[in-house]
């Protein structure tokens, strides 16, 4: 069954466009993390090309990968603490160290939302000498930012009373419903695609997988905490192994992978992301779907709020931590 095509007919669209000129939709599924969907789309059109990634250019990406995910936690927890009924004190302390990330994200490509920095083979420009300077300072200070959210937020009386026990999911209800992300692991399940499906050179970096054990909006909001805390240690081990050389495979302009089909997934801030690709020797990618977390993690909402009451409903919402660009079908 298919229940539609993806906001504004993306998946459509893209099967009249080149894989090139694909980029800047995966932008806009995602809005709050479009380096994850630049990276989970080009690495499908890579594994159906069978295109090699420069060193440098992989740890770009993963750099980027990191940055977005604390980027995106920010927002998701800044909100989510809004809907247990804090005023905007949280939401814009975490806003401010997501304007520094996207400062970074201007600096090196010109874009702070939409980025279309990925490319086919690599990334489309270097890092900008100024760039790794501001990255470390910003792992220097970051910490300290996260212990002022720890010690307003953690013991905060409003904040768990709102989000502990509420919109629970066990562990076998949330892996039958195919969740993913800090859904699935705030109930207590360790999966996460950097550590199951490694790409881009993850399987060289030491980090670990938080998980929640009540599978409550508190724990999920714990999870996404600690998951930014994990980034900021997979942040200092990449600047420290940049190598130098290329960052993009040279490759013709005009891209026609044999045909065949891949898919591969990424581990996005909101759980597994993939792009299932099919290619007739075209120009343009004959089938192009994109298998969005939001959309995934949304379906056992209903689930979640049986028996809570209204604002137990919105509290649980906004722990799911949707976009709408994905789930708008």
């Amino acid at each position: 069954m298919i229940i539609g095509y993806l906001h504004r007919s993306m998946e459509k669209l893209a099967e009249e466009r080149t894989y090139t000129q694909n980029i800047p939709f995966t932008d806009r599924i995602d809005y709050l993390a479009a380096m994850s969907n630049n990276l989970a789309y080009c690495l499908a059109v890579e594994k159906l090309m069978d295109v090699e990634v420069p060193p440098r250019a992989q740890l770009i990406r993963i750099l980027f990968a990191e940055l977005q995910r604390i980027a995106s936690h920010a927002m998701a927890n800044g909100t989510f603490i809004n809907d247990c009924g804090a005023w905007h004190t949280p939401l814009f302390y975490m806003f401010r160290e997501r304007e520094k990330i996207l400062d970074m994200f201007e600096m090196t490509c010109g874009a702070r939302l939409t980025t279309n920095y990925m490319r086919v083979g690599g990334v489309a420009f270097d890092l900008p000498p100024e760039l790794l300077p501001a990255v470390r300072s910003f792992l220097d200070e970051m910490p300290g930012h996260i212990e002022d959210y720890e010690n307003l937020l953690l013991g905060n009386e409003i904040l768990v009373a709102r989000a502990r026990g509420v919109g629970k999911i066990n562990a076998e209800d949330a892996i039958n419903a195919s969740l993913s992300g800090p859904v699935l692991r705030g109930s207590g399940v360790p999966f996460d695609i950097r550590k199951a499906d490694p790409y881009s050179g993850y399987e060289h970096f030491e980090f670990d997988v938080p998980v929640g054990r009540n599978g409550d909006c508190y724990d999920r909001f714990l999870v996404r905490m600690a998951e930014v805390k994990e980034s900021l240690r997979i942040l200092r081990q990449v600047v420290d192994a940049i190598p130098s050389g290329p960052w993009v495979t040279d490759l013709p302009l005009h891209l026609l992978p044999e045909p065949g089909e891949a898919y591969a997934r990424v581990e996005s801030p909101r759980g597994e992301l993939g792009f299932y690709l099919i290619s007739d020797g075209g120009p343009a990618p004959f089938r192009f779907h994109c298998r969005p977390p939001s959309l995934i993690n949304l379906s056992a909402l209903k689930e979640m709020t049986i028996g809570g009451t209204l604002s137990d409903a919105i509290v649980t919402l906004g722990s799911i931590d949707i976009v709408v660009g994905e789930i708008d079908r």
